[in-house]
């Protein structure tokens, strides 16, 4: 299947979008729920999978969409489709903090392993597939990293970051230890593997966690500083555990609006 050739403008910086500009009859893939607007002309068509022709009929298109359902994502994409005899303008907007990392697929040899919630949006013609690691170690005590998902094609591909984006270029048999978390994609010639941070006491008390991702070149890898697991483990740290309101400041820490003394305070008298 013919890639549809894209234009498009990234905007913002600590929350991003990207406008991607259709010619007429071109037409852009998006992640379930990524969009931000759409001009008039362009239609919405939900579609099993990533919306190219699946071999097999029903079944080929079952089987499509459930590689998405493996790496965590909807079963469906949605396929805009610019019906308008001019240019039309669709945008996506990036889910938290972070940056858009605009990927040639071509330039890239074809394909990209990135990690399952990375992908935000493609020119159509990318195919949406799933990556196991051949390690097993990775699955089993990696927690990031096992199920990831693989973009082919030659077109061009949108991938969301959290944090500030660092690029690398390893040589053959170069290596680097990276928190699961911070892999955002990597060419598939990089070798990944989990690997045992080495030292209990590091392990327990340390604050980084069991495992560390051992990348080797030769190939390209993006990494993130903001995670999204890491950010929203830190927001649940935050959070009243009980399902009241903490107040900022309060000088009656557990006692705020919703706690006991908060409460009568508060006019609660029940």
């Amino acid at each position: 299947m013919a890639m549809d050739v894209v234009d498009y403008e990234i905007r913002g910086e600590e929350m991003q979008l990207v406008e991607v500009e259709l010619d007429p009859g071109e037409a852009a893939v998006g992640e379930a729920g990524s969009l931000m607007f759409m001009d008039a002309g362009i239609a919405m068509d939900t579609v099993f999978g990533d919306g190219r022709p699946q071999q097999g009929g029903l079944l080929g298109k079952l089987l499509g969409a459930g590689k998405r359902l493996v790496t965590g994502e909807s079963l469906f994409t949605t396929v805009y489709t610019n019906q308008a005899r001019v240019k039309q303008r669709v945008a996506f907007a990036a889910p938290y903090p972070g940056k858009i990392i605009p990927m040639s697929l071509g330039a890239l040899g074809g394909t990209l392993i990135c990690q399952k919630d990375a992908f935000l949006c493609a020119a159509r013609g990318v195919s949406l597939g799933v990556h196991f690691q051949q390690r097993l170690s990775a699955g089993f005590f990696g927690g990031e990293g096992f199920i990831m998902q693989k973009l082919e094609g030659d077109g061009l591909a949108f991938v969301h970051a959290g944090g500030t984006i660092v690029e690398r270029e390893l040589q053959p048999s170069e290596t680097l230890f990276v928190d699961t978390g911070c892999v955002v994609a990597f060419t598939p010639n990089v070798s990944f593997e989990v690997q045992f941070v080495g030292k209990v006491k590091t392990a327990l008390f340390g604050g980084e966690g069991l495992f560390f991702a051992k990348l080797t070149g030769p190939g390209h890898l993006w990494l993130q500083s903001l995670p999204f697991s890491r950010l929203a483990s830190r927001v649940f740290a935050a959070a009243p555990q009980m399902g009241g309101r903490r107040e900022e400041g309060s000088i009656l820490p557990g006692f705020a609006a919703g706690g006991l003394l908060g409460g009568v305070l508060g006019g609660d008298d029940e």
